[in-house]
C-alpha cells in the first residue's frame, strides 16, 4: 500500500518538466482567478448580462485546464492544488454575494459553506496528524462542484435585463440545478467524511505494520 507522498508522486508521473507558472493550464488557472473579483463586482452593480459572460469564460477556463494538462502533459503539484482553490475561490464569492443581495436563499450558502467548512477542517486534521497530502477530489465531489457551475449559470442568466432570457426553462433550471446542488452538495460531504476515516484507518493500519 501506497503512503500519501508515494500516492501523490504516482499521481505526478509522467509529468513533461516545466516551470510550473508558465505551465498553460495554471496560465489559465490564474485568469479564473484574476477574474473573480470582477464577477463580484458586475454582480453587486447588478450587471447581471456581462456577469454571465464572465462567468461564462471562468467555466469554459476551468474546463479547458484540465484537458491541457493531459494534452500537453504539464499537470504540476501546484496545479493540483491551485485549481479546486481557484473554483472554491470563485463559487464562493458569489454564492456570497448573491446571497447577501437577497439573490439566493440563505440556506443554500449556508450548506455550501457548511460542507466547504468541514471539509478543510478535515483536511487539516489529517494533515497535521497523518501522512496523508493527496486529498483528491472524489466523483461526487466533481458532481458537485460542477452542479454548483451550472446552478450560478442560471441564476445569473435569470437576472438578466433582457427579455430574451426571461423563458420558464431559464427559471426552471435554476430552481432545479439549486436543488441538486444542494443534494449533491450534502450526499458529497457525508462521501468524504467516509472516505477520509477509511483512510485514516488504513493509514492506522499500516502505520501499526510498520512497527
Amino acid at each position: 500500500m501506497s503512503t500519501g507522498r508515494e500516492a501523490a508522486d504516482l499521481n505526478l508521473s509522467g509529468i513533461t518538466p516545466v516551470n510550473p507558472l508558465l505551465a498553460a493550464p495554471n496560465l489559465l488557472t490564474m485568469v479564473r482567478i484574476a477574474l473573480t473579483p470582477f464577477l463580484v463586482i458586475t454582480v453587486l452593480e447588478h450587471r447581471f448580462a456581462l456577469a454571465f459572460g464572465l462567468f461564462l469564460v471562468a467555466a469554459i477556463t476551468d474546463a479547458m485546464d484540465g484537458t491541457l494538462a493531459r494534452i500537453l502533459r504539464q499537470r504540476t503539484r501546484l496545479g493540483q492544488y491551485l485549481d479546486p482553490i481557484a473554483d472554491k475561490v470563485m463559487l464562493s464569492s458569489l454564492f456570497l454575494v448573491l446571497t447577501w443581495m437577497g439573490v439566493l436563499e440563505p440556506r443554500i450558502a449556508a450548506v455550501v459553506f457548511g460542507r466547504d467548512i468541514g471539509m478543510l477542517l478535515v483536511a487539516w486534521i489529517l494533515y497535521n496528524t497523518t501522512s496523508l497530502r493527496d486529498f483528491h477530489p472524489t466523483f461526487l465531489g466533481k458532481a458537485n462542484s460542477f452542479s454548483q457551475v451550472v446552478a450560478i449559470g442560471f441564476v445569473l442568466l435569470s437576472q438578466t435585463p433582457d427579455q430574451a432570457w426571461a423563458q420558464p426553462w431559464v427559471n426552471e433550471g435554476r430552481t432545479i440545478s439549486l436543488n441538486v446542488t444542494m443534494i449533491l452538495t450534502v450526499a458529497s460531504g457525508f462521501h468524504y467524511a467516509l472516505v477520509a476515516s477509511r483512510r485514516l484507518e488504513l493509514v492506522g493500519n499500516h502505520d501499526r505494520k510498520a512497527e
